[in-house]
């Protein structure tokens, strides 16, 4: 049967190839100056990825005049879809009055409070260019804070570039002392957390690791934990922000110590921040005995400021992600009826708008779960798929935009349905 699949997959990329001649072409022409063709590794698709002319609304057409519903959302960023038009006109004004000022401005203040405003834990936050520094600067204000070493985090987990706890990982892996722990693993937690630990760092729901989602035991037991032995908990929002106005955090009832933020919440403009307790942030205030200093030439440009500021103040409110989040938990049930009707050994993980279709039988509870996940399989999905118009991650990642309507959806469950009887009938004739 792996056979059958490995032939087929072979099947689908010229196929693919052929579609895609100017996609191919210009990738030739990149790996030339870029490794791999590109610069951004989670692009990477065999035998070469697409390449986008340009996006309109819940769609992106490629340089071959292919089209596809986006159902990738640029990785959880692109939650406007591709015609956030409020977003074009603030960034058009803020660029009327310059751009780069190297001083404060207005706008930063107007975004600082209207992320201040939606999410329980920060009363004061700082901007950054990523989640990767947002989470970098989180865990040496909580070192700072504690005055502690050790961070624990979970095996198989993704914090950004320099923090990215799975296979693979351990090449550029910052120097700080890591204890891991297994996700929804509420016995370790006694043992894990002690009085050497600075600081938890955790995503309420795993994002890059599956879309596997933490029990509310365990997020519960976490904020306990951390209570007794004196640990900051830091939820790592950059991904489920979206679930509501106020994250995860406020749906769960849960609130952390610090948070951090990234990729929508400037309207897909380069963007991460981290804010928490008031007396956590006052390490940034020299006025409170803050001691702490924080650069970064670009945390407080006028593009993102501006973009975020509208984003947050025009466009995403809470009805918006509490319809968006109604229209995942929904899509998710139809994809999770037309893998369990199918032979093949698939399941779907996730929260709202995100979610990971996985080739295994399932339960997911922990990356641990996914190690005997059939990759060629994977593979082979994500190109039936394209083939049928269907944009999402190669890995099975699914990030809905506010873009994505009813007919997107039937559209993907037509396909995907289509797609698995396509596998299994090749495999099964094999």
């Amino acid at each position: 049967m792996s056979d059958d699949r490995s032939e087929q997959l072979v099947r689908a990329h010229d196929r693919y190839a052929s579609r895609h001649p100017k996609s191919r072409e210009l990738f030739e022409r990149a790996r030339v100056v870029l490794p791999a063709g590109s610069t951004r590794s989670v692009l990477d698709v065999r035998p070469f990825p697409f390449r986008v002319a340009h996006g309109e609304g819940s769609r992106l057409i490629d340089v071959d005049g292919n089209e596809y519903i986006d159902f990738l959302g640029d990785y959880s960023a692109g939650l406007l879809g591709h015609d956030p038009s409020p977003i074009a006109a603030a960034v058009r004004g803020a660029l009327e009055r310059g751009w780069s000022f190297g001083g404060v401005h207005v706008d930063e203040i107007r975004f600082a409070e209207a992320v201040c405003d939606r999410f329980p834990s920060i009363e004061q936050v700082r901007f950054t260019n990523s989640g990767t520094e947002a989470n970098l600067m989180a865990i040496q204000l909580a070192r700072h804070h504690t005055g502690r070493d050790v961070i624990i985090v979970v095996d198989g987990a993704y914090h950004g570039g320099l923090l990215y706890f799975g296979h693979g990982g351990e090449a550029l892996l910052a120097p700080f002392d890591f204890r891991r722990i297994e996700y929804n693993d509420i016995d370790a937690l006694a043992v894990a957390i002690d009085d050497s630990v600075a600081a938890v760092l955790v995503e309420p729901m795993m994002g890059a690791a599956g879309c596997i989602p933490a029990t509310p035991a365990f997020l519960a037991a976490l904020r306990a934990r951390c209570d007794a032995s004196g640990s900051l908990l830091i939820f790592d929002e950059v991904m489920t922000s979206r679930m509501s106005a106020g994250g995860v955090q406020l749906r769960a009832g849960v609130t952390p110590d610090l948070t951090t933020l990234g990729k929508y919440l400037a309207g897909g403009m380069t963007f991460g921040a981290f804010g928490g307790r008031a007396d956590v942030m006052a390490a940034f205030d020299p006025e409170r005995g803050g001691s702490l200093t924080h650069g970064g030439t670009f945390n407080n440009n006028v593009v993102t400021m501006a973009a975020g500021a509208a984003a947050l103040g025009e466009l995403l409110g809470a009805q918006l992600l509490d319809d968006l989040y109604d229209r995942g938990e929904d899509l998710r049930s139809r994809i999770a009826a037309v893998l369990t009707d199918s032979t093949l050994p698939m399941c779907v993980t996730g929260m709202g708008s995100l979610m990971t279709i996985h080739t295994v039988g399932g339960p997911v509870n922990s990356p641990d779960d996914l190690v005997d996940a059939d990759a060629v399989l994977k593979e082979l999905l994500f190109h039936e798929l394209v083939e049928r118009g269907i944009y999402m991650a190669t890995r099975g990642y699914i990030a809905m935009s506010a873009a994505i309507d009813g007919d997107d959806c039937d559209r993907l469950i037509e396909a995907l349905s289509d797609a698995t009887r396509t596998i299994a009938g090749v495999t099964a004739a094999g």
